[in-house]
């Protein structure tokens, strides 16, 4: 080998070596679900276009993220540059200066396409907090077929009274099938979310102007009265042990009628591989009482940056490929587009392609819409948030009063036992926690 030669070959292992060494690395949790893992195996693009950002990916059960991220943010840990984090941390976070502002994001992000309701949800004093990777509602999702054989039309817009003679007509114990499966499983992001939003639509709220608990209202009695009904009457066996996935696979095996919850699982049920009724499923809104809210909830899973993140520039640079048209695209290109990821942005449901390709497109989008955040109920309340109430409290409260609705869905103890203890519990925890005296 030449002297030169060698010395143009020492001098290429060196600018190797000085791009390696210039890339910058961040660190990313997230959650365990088909999107983000998916995220994860198209990340060739964004190394192709960002050579100089390395990404290390720490990937979690839902309430071990939420455990570790709440953790390391609270204390400025550090240990992440990104945080797969929900609509109900981001106006608590943002509050409180832990998040990065969005505010400056590049003018081809279009921060204006994106759902008004989802970016409400986001958005604290005028400033966006957090990027939305995917969004939801809640609507209804039935079998057409036994709805056509009960000899009933689901109108677009039900009223919780027509959804509980629906499941009456449609409940065959002994071909088990029940008329209607909800979420019974205690937690607030379990059964509290699907019966704070069915509260709202009956005049219900946690807290009035002054915080002080409502669960000794007639609106509260009678949101889990008509709950109870519902599920003991035409509800599946062993209601208060289900959850989102346990109601899903119910459903996919043809042993519900009807099934109100995340706008999320429309791909689940309509998809031939997974469900045995894919081609009988119908959708719409969530009922109402004829108080002017719907009992629809709003959620998203949201990229947000931890204020005091020493990668601050290369975390927006990821953030911003990730919840990016273009990422909606290339995902279309590599699955299809009923399997991008759904209720972030106008252009999307715009979109011919989405349209044809997913049937529960319209009803996604009117669901979301039919949510407000910033007024989620027929009373005025002093908090943001549709199925929670974004103080940091709720956590702990939300899931205490949800297993004592459980219970009461499991006959351990009546309705107003179970509204009795809410009430107690939550004024014990809110005057703990200051809100009044």
């Amino acid at each position: 080998m030449t002297s030169t030669l060698r010395a143009l070959l020492g001098a290429c292992a060196v600018s190797a070596l000085s791009v390696a060494a210039q890339a910058e690395t961040i660190t990313v949790a997230t959650v365990n679900n088909g999107d983000m893992i998916r995220m994860q195996g198209l990340m060739d693009d964004f190394k192709a276009k960002h050579p100089d950002i390395d990404v290390e990916w720490v990937t979690l059960e839902e309430n071990v993220l939420r455990q570790r991220v709440t953790q390391d943010i609270a204390t400025k840990g550090g240990q992440f540059d990104v945080m797969t984090i929900g609509t109900y941390e981001v106006p608590i976070w943002g509050e409180r200066g832990w998040l990065v502002s969005l505010d400056d994001m590049p003018a081809a992000w279009d921060a204006d396409d994106l759902l008004p309701a989802i970016r409400g949800g986001l958005t604290m004093d005028g400033h966006l907090y957090a990027a939305p990777f995917y969004g939801e509602s809640s609507m209804v999702m039935y079998r057409k077929d036994l709805m056509e054989k009960a000899g009933l039309e689901m109108p677009e817009a039900p009223t919780w009274d027509f959804i509980a003679k629906a499941a009456a007509a449609m409940t065959d114990k002994d071909a088990e099938v029940y008329g209607i499966c909800l979420r019974g499983k205690a937690g607030w992001g379990e059964n509290m979310a699907f019966l704070t939003a069915m509260a709202n639509s009956f005049g219900a709220r946690w807290f009035d102007m002054d915080w002080k608990p409502q669960f000794d209202t007639e609106a509260w009695k009678t949101t889990l009265d008509t709950y109870l009904d519902l599920m003991n009457n035409y509800g599946p066996p062993g209601a208060s042990g289900n959850g989102f996935n346990e109601n899903l696979a119910l459903f996919q095996t043809g042993k519900c009628g009807m099934w109100i919850d995340a706008t999320v699982a429309a791909s689940f049920v309509t998809n031939p591989k997974d469900s045995k009724v894919a081609d009988q499923v119908g959708f719409a809104l969530a009922p109402d009482a004829g108080k002017g809210k719907r009992g629809n909830w709003l959620w998203a899973w949201n990229l947000g940056i931890p204020a005091g993140t020493k990668h601050e520039a290369a975390a927006k640079t990821f953030v911003e490929w990730a919840t990016s048209k273009e990422y909606t695209e290339l995902v279309a290109s590599k699955e299809g587009w009923a399997n991008v990821p759904p209720g972030t942005r106008t252009s999307l449901y715009e979109n011919p392609e989405y349209q044809k390709a997913a049937p529960f497109a319209k009803m996604t989008l009117d669901s979301i819409n039919a949510a407000d955040p910033q007024n989620p109920t027929v009373d005025p309340v002093p908090y943001v948030g549709v199925q929670f109430v974004a103080i940091p409290e709720f956590q702990g409260i939300g899931t205490a009063v949800g297993q004592q609705f459980s219970a009461a869905l499991a006959g351990q103890v009546s309705a107003e036992q179970a509204l009795q203890s809410a009430q107690s519990l939550t004024e014990r925890e809110m005057k703990k926690a200051g809100y009044y005296k």
